[in-house]
C-alpha cells in the first residue's frame, strides 16, 4: 500500500511540476485573487528557502530519509502507517528527483515550487504530501496510545 501511495504522489508531483514549468514560465496565474496564485519558483534550499546553496548536503539528507522510511516500512503493520509513510516517501522522492535532475552539477538542482500563498510560503505537491504524511503519522501514533 505504501508503494502505491508513494508512486501516486511522485507521479502527481512530477506532472504538476511539468505543468508549472511549461505553463507558468511567462508569469504567474491568479487562482484566488490576492490570496493564492500559481507562480513558478525554484528553491535550492529547504522549507522557506533556508540553507539555499547546500543542495548536495540536502540531497544526501533526503537519501538518508528515504532509506529510513524504507527501513521503518518493514514494521508498518497498520494501513494508516503505510499511507502516512507512503505520502512522506513519495514527497521526498519527488523533491529529490528535482535536486538530481534540475541542476547543472551533482545534486545541485532546484526544487520546483509553484503554489504561492501571498501570506505564507510557495510550495508544491510533494511538500503537501510530506506535511499530510507527518500529520497522518502523528494521528496514527497518538491514536494508537489512547
Amino acid at each position: 500500500m505504501a508503494a502505491a501511495v508513494a508512486a501516486a504522489v511522485f507521479v502527481g508531483d512530477q506532472l504538476s511540476k511539468w505543468w508549472a514549468y511549461t505553463t507558468l514560465a511567462d508569469g504567474p496565474m491568479a487562482v484566488v485573487d490576492g490570496v493564492v496564485r500559481f507562480k513558478l519558483t525554484f528553491n535550492t534550499g529547504v522549507s522557506f528557502s533556508m540553507f539555499s546553496g547546500f543542495g548536495p548536503i540536502i540531497a544526501f539528507v533526503a537519501f538518508a530519509i528515504v532509506g529510513l522510511i524504507l527501513y521503518v516500512l518493514r514494521d508498518a503493520h497498520r494501513p494508516i502507517e503505510a499511507v502516512a509513510l507512503g505520502l512522506i516517501l513519495g514527497g521526498a522522492l519527488g523533491n529529490l528527483a528535482d535536486r538530481m535532475f534540475r541542476g547543472d552539477g551533482y545534486l545541485d538542482g532546484a526544487v520546483v515550487d509553484f503554489i504561492d500563498f501571498s501570506f505564507f510560503a510557495t510550495f508544491n505537491v510533494a511538500d503537501m504530501a510530506i506535511n499530510a504524511g507527518v500529520i497522518v503519522m502523528l494521528l496514527a501514533v497518538f491514536g494508537k496510545r489512547s
